[in-house]
C-alpha cells in the first residue's frame, strides 16, 4: 500500500467506504423548548371547515409544549418560529442558560499558563473516520501513520490462510500540543480490534506498564520538595517496537484498498489495540532502561531509579509517557538523548500535562489540577450547560 491507495476529497466518490454525506439544510439546534408538530385534519384527508365555522379539536390535535422543568436544562432540541407567549423562554446570548464560564475562571492562572489551558479544553477531536475525512489535515495525519507502519515492517500482505481470522480496526485522532499550549501535531493512530481476540490462539500473556496513581503522587512530591526538575517524553509509536510472536492477522485499514481484494495484513510487529502489545513494548523500555543502569521497583513496575555517585534520576512511566526528575541537568539531558537513541522520542520539556492532570510550578511548589478532565466528563453527560448546584463540604482537620 501507498499514499494513493487512500484517496483524495476529489476521488472519494470512487470507494463508496470514503463518500461524504451530503450536505443537508442548515438546521438551528441551539437549545430551547422542544416543538412538537401538531395533526391537523388536512394531513388526514378531511375537511377542516364545515360551514364556515372550524372544526373543533381533538385531543391528539392540540399544542403540546415542554415541561417547565426542562428550563434548567440544555435539551438540545429545534427552538420554536414562534413561542408560545404563554411559556417564555429566557434570551441567553449563549444560547445556554448557565454558561459554565460564569462559575469557574482561570483568574489565578498565568497568562502563560492561562492560553495552554484554553488550548486543551478548546481541543475537538474526530470522533469517526468518515468525520476525519473532511479535514485535510486529518487525511495528511492518516497517510504520516501508514507510511510509518510500512516503514517500520509491522505486516506483510498475505493471503488469510484457511481457518484463520482477521481482525478490524479502526482510527482514533488526538492533538497533541507543547508545553506552551500550541499544537504539535494531529496524531491518527491506527488501532486493532483487540476485542475478538482469543486466549490461546491471538495472544498469550498480557501486561501494562500503567503507573499508580499513588506513585505519581509520590513521584510529583519528591521532585517538589527537592526542588529537582521534571520532563516528559513520549514514545513515538511505542507498541511498534515490540516483537509479534503469535500469528495474528488483521483487515486492511479504514479507508485503504488493496488491488487484489483477498489479501490481508498479517502482523510483523505489534500494534495498538492487541492485548499483548503493551507487554511486547514494555519489554523493549525495560531492556533499554536497565542497560543505562537503572533500576526497577518492586513495589510498582513502572518506576525505575537511577543512582551513581551524586547524581539521581527517577522516571515513571505510564504506556508510552514518561515523566523524568532528577538533580542533575546535565545528567537528564544525556540520558534522553540515550533514549532518543533507544526508540524514536518527543521531548514535551517540562511537565504541564499528565493522565489528565494538569501541572503548574511555582517557587512554592506543584498544583495539580483535572479541570479539563472534570470538565470532559460533564461534557459528555451532557450536563454542561445545566443549572449549578451547591453542596455542603466535609471539613478537613488535622
Amino acid at each position: 500500500m501507498d499514499d494513493a491507495d487512500l484517496p483524495n476529497p476529489q476521488a472519494q466518490t470512487q470507494n463508496p467506504n470514503l463518500i461524504q454525506p451530503e450536505p443537508q439544510a442548515h438546521q438551528d439546534l441551539s437549545p430551547g423548548p422542544e416543538v412538537v408538530p401538531t395533526v391537523g385534519l388536512d394531513s388526514l384527508g378531511l375537511d377542516n371547515t364545515s360551514n364556515g365555522q372550524s372544526a373543533p379539536m381533538g385531543k391528539g390535535m392540540r399544542d403540546k409544549f415542554p415541561s417547565v422543568l426542562l428550563r434548567d436544562f440544555v435539551t438540545h432540541t429545534v427552538v420554536a418560529e414562534s413561542p408560545s407567549p404563554a411559556t417564555p423562554s429566557p434570551q441567553h446570548p449563549s444560547g445556554t442558560p448557565y454558561p459554565i464560564a460564569h462559575y469557574i475562571n482561570c483568574d489565578n492562572f498565568s497568562v502563560h499558563y492561562r492560553k495552554f489551558l484554553a488550548a486543551i479544553i478548546s481541543s475537538n477531536d474526530p470522533k469517526s473516520f468518515k468525520e476525519a475525512m473532511k479535514d485535510v489535515g486529518w487525511q495528511k495525519s492518516m497517510h504520516e501513520e501508514i507510511r510509518a507502519l510500512e516503514e517500520n515492517g509491522t505486516w506483510t500482505l498475505e493471503p488469510l490462510p484457511k481457518g484463520k481470522r482477521a481482525l478490524g480496526s479502526q482510527w482514533v485522532y488526538r492533538t497533541k500540543y507543547f508545553s506552551n499550549g500550541d499544537i504539535e501535531r494531529l496524531k491518527s493512530r491506527l488501532v486493532v480490534l483487540g476485542n475478538h481476540q482469543e486466549a490461546g490462539i491471538d495472544y498469550h500473556e498480557t501486561f501494562s506498564p500503567v503507573a499508580k496513581m499513588t506513585t505519581v503522587r509520590a513521584f510529583l512530591a519528591i521532585a517538589a520538595s527537592k526542588n529537582w526538575e521534571l520532563h516528559q517524553m513520549d514514545v513515538h509509536n511505542a507498541f511498534l517496537h515490540g516483537d509479534l510472536e503469535e500469528e495474528v492477522y488483521m483487515k486492511l485499514p479504514p479507508g485503504f484498498e488493496s488491488s487484489d481484494p483477498n489479501l490481508v495484513c498479517r502482523l510483523r510487529k505489534s500494534l495498538y489495540g492487541l492485548k499483548q502489545a503493551p507487554r511486547c513494548w514494555f519489554a523493549k523500555l525495560v531492556t533499554a532502561l536497565k542497560g543505562y543502569g537503572f533500576l526497577q521497583s518492586y513495589s510498582d513496575y513502572s518506576l525505575f531509579t537511577y543512582t551513581k555517585g551524586n547524581v539521581q534520576i527517577n522516571v515513571l512511566v505510564y504506556v508510552d509517557d514518561l515523566i523524568i526528575s532528577g538533580n542533575d541537568s546535565a545528567a537528564l539531558k544525556t540520558f534522553k538523548a540515550y533514549l532518543s537513541d533507544c526508540f524514536k522520542m518527543k521531548d514535551l520539556g517540562v511537565l504541564k500535562y499528565f493522565l489528565g492532570i494538569e501541572v503548574a510550578r511555582s517557587s512554592a511548589g506543584l498544583f495539580l489540577c483535572q479541570r479539563k478532565y472534570t470538565l470532559d466528563i460533564v461534557s459528555e453527560a451532557g450536563l454542561l450547560g445545566a443549572k449549578p448546584c451547591g453542596f455542603r463540604s466535609s471539613k478537613i482537620t488535622d
